[in-house]
């Protein structure tokens, strides 16, 4: 009887590879049953030139017929290949594994990371988190190995540093202390919208600046607190595989000898650093000068043939866009050579890249994993029920008579359930911005603070969908850093462990919102959130 019971009560765990492999199949045949039932929605997108509102109908598109199963087949590699997070994490990890080969990563955690207070380290990193959004999604592919990496050499548990890192780019996404490339996905979409009201409408790049400032601040700070009183509890210590020797084996230890040799290793090792720094602070000023306009040679990163400063730097075709992850995966490579040779920890390039390639060697699986998830999002965006989806909550919103607080919250949870379906800033707000606008302004509520809400909708779900690309970074990492094989962290695991994150920095998010509206604070330069 406790034989069956035992049996009964025993639980299977799938692989987030297998259960990402059932999710393709039912996507595609889920879009063979909506394409059939005709599933459909009508969205208004507005013509740049006449200013006026142009109908957009899109239908689901099924994959369970001879072109789709074509489609699937002849586009396999091409949507790996394409996929944003595979290339930007080998780039990233280049430079991370040769600055973990020299040993520098290792002495710079030990002696200067493992000396700052736990919620003093939790706060920086989700607010370097947060404020990474400024180049897309960068923070997700630098971020999360690297900070893994510094929570297991100085004791603490990784699985922690990859939720608080994942965490605070995901439900901070949006937000930092400067206008950058989001601010270039949203304005010209915001103002397009208002000049249906008001002809003369003019969105300035510098509208939501205090917002976001004061935002990545305050969410940082509330994180802190979820990370260190809720969640790191829950998570506990992460217990290292220790190897025992078979044998005893029992050796005078000359004192002075130990005494000596320690010594020398620390002297190394800040000769090391001190090599490290003077390579960091040279490719700083470096990077600075590539981003400062008509100065001999200076202007690298920079796109010349776009008029504004902030269109050089976040514009389509910006190199600091292109180049940002290389250049930081250079900056770690060049630092960690530097270190190896001050600090003597490595003989030649070939001992320099054996111990680099050693650290590839456990992130196989996810690269597997990559390969499904980058077939999963491409198919079912394929299929466009993200886009109808999106389109029917933006038409109920536009059927709803109401205004002020109510019609606040209202849209911004409806940006946040799109945001499950249809991920992307711009793709929301293609479709919302003609509806949030327009009703924001005729409640006497600014197209600016409509931009606002958008931001925030868009953050409170960003990292708690499948559909996001660098979800499989998140998930990835916690499976290389699993020390039970047999248990491997499902999706739902994944997603249950941010839970607490994720309900309480939505709450927050819009106890932000509401209260900066009550109040009527600017949220940018002379900006307000009323008209």
């Amino acid at each position: 009887m406790n034989d069956k019971r035992r049996l009964k009560l025993k639980k299977f765990y799938l692989h987030p590879i297998t259960v990402f492999i059932f999710f393709i199949f039912v996507v595609v045949l889920l879009s063979g049953i909506l394409s059939a039932i005709e599933m459909q929605a009508t969205y208004n997108t507005i013509n740049v030139n006449t200013h006026e509102l142009e109908p957009t109908l899109v239908a689901v598109e099924s994959l369970c017929n001879f072109d789709g199963i074509k489609y699937i087949i002849s586009n396999a590699t091409k949507n790996f290949l394409s996929f944003a997070p595979l290339g930007m994490l080998i780039v990233s990890l280049i430079g991370l594994t040769i600055a973990e080969g020299t040993g520098f990563i290792q002495t710079l955690s030990k002696r200067h990371i493992k000396k700052i207070p736990k919620s003093t380290l939790t706060f920086l990193i989700l607010f370097i988190a947060t404020i990474s959004s400024l180049i897309n999604e960068v923070g997700y592919a630098i971020l999360i190995p690297m900070v893994a990496l510094i929570y297991f050499i100085i004791g603490r548990n990784p699985i922690l540093g990859i939720i608080t890192t994942f965490c605070g780019v995901s439900f901070g996404y949006g937000v930092s202390l400067f206008v950058g490339s989001t601010e270039i996905s949203l304005i010209n979409y915001t103002e397009i919208a208002a000049k249906l009201i008001d002809e003369n409408a003019h969105i300035a790049l510098l509208s939501n600046l205090t917002f976001i400032i004061a935002a990545s601040i305050i969410l940082s700070i509330v994180g802190t607190i979820i990370i260190e009183k809720i969640i790191a509890p829950k998570i506990g210590k992460y217990k290292k595989e220790e190897e025992f020797a078979e044998t005893e084996k029992y050796h005078i230890i000359n004192i002075e000898d130990e005494e000596q040799k320690q010594i020398e290793k620390e002297k190394y090792e800040k000769r090391g650093l001190r090599f490290a720094l003077i390579i960091g602070i040279l490719f700083i000023l470096f990077f600075v000068y590539a981003l400062i306009p008509d100065l001999p040679y200076s202007g690298l990163l920079l796109d010349m043939s776009e008029k504004t400063y902030l269109n050089q730097l976040f514009g389509d075709n910006a190199y600091l866009q292109d180049g940002f992850t290389y250049l930081v995966a250079l900056f770690f490579a060049t630092a960690g050579v530097a270190y190896g040779f001050g600090a003597k920890t490595i003989k030649n390039d070939k001992n320099l890249i054996e111990n680099a390639s050693k650290n590839f060697s456990n992130i196989g699986s996810l690269y597997i994993l990559m390969f499904v998830v980058s077939q999963f999002i491409a198919i079912f965006r394929k299929t466009n029920v993200g886009i109808i989806i999106t389109a029917w909550l933006a038409s109920l919103l536009e059927h709803l008579e109401i205004s002020g607080i109510p019609l606040i919250i209202v849209a911004l949870l409806l940006i946040a359930i799109s945001n499950i379906f249809l991920t992307g800033t711009a793709n929301k707000w293609l479709i919302f911005s003609p509806v949030v606008v327009p009703m924001f302004l005729q409640s006497n509520i600014s197209a600016q603070f409509a931009q606002v809400v958008m931001r925030a909708g868009d953050s409170m779900t960003n990292g708690f969908t499948p559909l996001l690309a660098p979800f499989v970074i998140y998930i990835g990492y916690l499976n290389i850093y699993n020390l039970n094989k047999e248990r491997p962290y499902t999706i739902k695991k994944s997603l249950k462990m941010i839970s607490p994150y994720f309900l309480l920095i939505s709450a927050t998010w819009i106890l932000l919102i509401i209260g900066w509206y009550i109040l009527g604070i600017p949220i940018g330069p002379n900006v307000y959130p009323t008209i």
